[in-house]
């Protein structure tokens, strides 16, 4: 089992540590626990968090949680602040925008480049990650659906071979989190964008390019729209 987050100020095991492990992975499980807090919008943009005070929710020392929000301070998440803490950095409508324009830019060209190819076993294989993302639009599964939703955009930009490019949108994708969705904002608009994860598939599998550069640059539009919706209720 990996960390819990369940939000601040409900007690001293809204973060739960799992069995013993090496430091290492235990950093690790630290940061991603913060990412889905992140995700979720536990942790507010501008607010400095005390790495000791969470270290407390996670029954470990502050070693290992320092660790965790410096690795992601380079990621662009936390700004830290000198004998204070860590804030969280904020995300402007313009930052939004500026990162889907970078993706639309790298992931449509490659989507389009991918269904020209002869890849469609490969792509039938991230069906499954498709399907998971579906499943959890339909149950309003924050954490579930942005896992998957990640998993199947870096798994098919990966299949292009170029490890730099799947870096760079994991990375313009870690900072479009820190927006802090507070659930899936609209049920219809949210279902819809989870399907198009499915047809983008199909058109790639069946080598469709012109079908895939139209869905993913639609696809990438609609991300936007979702985020500028979800905003208007913060």
């Amino acid at each position: 089992m990996g960390w819990a987050w369940n939000g601040p100020g409900r007690g001293s095991d809204a973060l739960r540590a799992p069995g013993a492990g090496a430091r290492q992975n235990l950093r690790e499980q630290v940061a991603q626990a913060l990412r889905d807090a992140l995700v979720a919008g536990e942790m507010r943009p501008g607010v400095v968090y005390s790495a000791p005070a969470l270290a407390a929710r996670f029954g470990v020392s502050a070693t290992p949680v320092r660790e965790a929000m410096l690795d992601l301070a380079k990621e662009g998440l936390f700004e830290a602040l000198r004998n204070k803490g860590f804030r969280v950095v904020e995300v402007s409508e313009r930052d939004l925008d500026e990162i889907i324009e970078i993706r639309r830019l790298l992931e449509v060209p490659t989507v389009a480049r991918l269904a020209a190819e002869p890849l469609a076993a490969e792509a039938e294989a991230l069906r499954p990650i498709a399907e998971e993302i579906v499943a959890a639009a339909d149950r309003g599964d924050l954490l579930a659906y942005v896992s998957a939703d990640q998993r199947f955009h870096l798994a098919l930009l990966a299949l292009s071979g170029n490890a730099r490019l799947v870096e760079t949108v994991r990375d313009l994708r870690a900072r479009a989190r820190l927006y802090g969705l507070r659930g899936l904002p609209d049920a219809r608009m949210q279902a819809a964008s989870a399907r198009e994860h499915l047809d983008l598939l199909d058109a790639v599998v069946r080598g469709d390019a012109a079908a895939a550069e139209s869905l993913m640059d639609r696809h990438l539009r609609h991300v936007r729209g979702i985020w500028s919706a979800d905003r208007s209720g913060l």
